[in-house]
């Protein structure tokens, strides 16, 4: 197989519905995600660190957050999908910033990052030995690694809430395949460890890191019905089931709804590796 065609159906996905859906999402997702931005901004500033790949970087809000963090930093935010490069390059320009649309399993990067850092932009990859030996191609001697990445469903309930309570009103669902590339495609441990040690990194780790995220609570119809595999599919249904599933999917977000705001716990794991 070609290598530079082995990610085509995240092409199609992240430049198509999924893109889009999460460019309309850009300020939910800030909110929710921002404990991670957070915790890589910090990464970033105990690294010192000087010139930075930001995986995955989606809209650009932790691209941004690291080069406001650090003055003297360049950042770099790579992103397959022409949708979400196009909504960061329109947030307010920040001159220590570049957003490049491309694949970062192939794309031929300069050898000049000392960290690579990404939030949940990892997983998706056809070939993650290639993608990650590439990353470590576009590191410096003494570049780091430091990605987060979800653990398994079975610790993230909140994450298939909606397919679960869904499923017997769209039978087109996705079945998620263990190991695959998506959502949860790092969440084994030793397999990802084996990844990256295959992929020439070294000093690897992977580490349990557990996040309080929160969300208000009048959004969370539009979340579910927007991002993720029912958000998929419901952009395709008519209005008579659209309202079917949602009335259906909503109540089994209870357990997580408390006053006017919608809370869970993110089980992830932080890979850390030196090239």
């Amino acid at each position: 197989m070609d290598p530079t065609q082995r990610n085509e159906d995240q092409q199609a996905r992240w430049n198509g519905q999924a893109g889009n859906a999460w460019v309309e999402a850009q300020h939910v997702a800030d909110q929710v995600l921002r404990p991670f931005e957070e915790i890589l901004v910090d990464t970033a500033r105990k690294l010192s660190a000087q010139r930075v790949l930001d995986v995955g970087c989606g809209t650009g809000g932790t691209s941004i957050a690291v080069a406001d963090a650090l003055d003297t930093s360049q950042v770099v935010g790579v992103d397959i999908s022409e949708p979400m490069i196009t909504a960061a390059r329109a947030r307010a320009p920040h001159p220590a910033v570049t957003f490049v649309q491309a694949d970062a399993q192939t794309h031929s990067f300069e050898p000049s990052f000392d960290l690579i850092m990404s939030r949940f932009g990892v997983m998706f990859f056809q070939d993650p030995v290639q993608a990650f030996t590439n990353l470590r191609r576009a590191a410096t001697g003494t570049g780091e690694l430091r990605c987060i990445v979800w653990r398994g469903p079975e610790e993230n309930p909140f994450m298939t809430t909606a397919e679960r309570a869904a499923a017997p009103l769209l039978p087109n669902l996705p079945a998620r395949i263990p190991d695959a590339p998506g959502q949860f495609g790092l969440a084994d441990k030793d397999r990802t460890a084996g990844i990256l040690r295959d992929s020439g990194w070294t000093g690897v780790a992977v580490d349990p890191i557990d996040v309080e995220c929160t969300m208000p609570e009048d959004v969370l119809t539009w979340y579910f019905s927007t991002l993720g595999p029912v958000g998929i599919l419901l952009a395709g249904v008519d209005e008579t089931t659209r309202a079917r599933v949602v009335e259906t999917v909503r109540p089994a977000f209870d357990p997580f709804v408390h006053g006017d705001q919608v809370r869970y716990t993110a089980a992830c794991w932080m890979l850390s590796a030196h090239a």
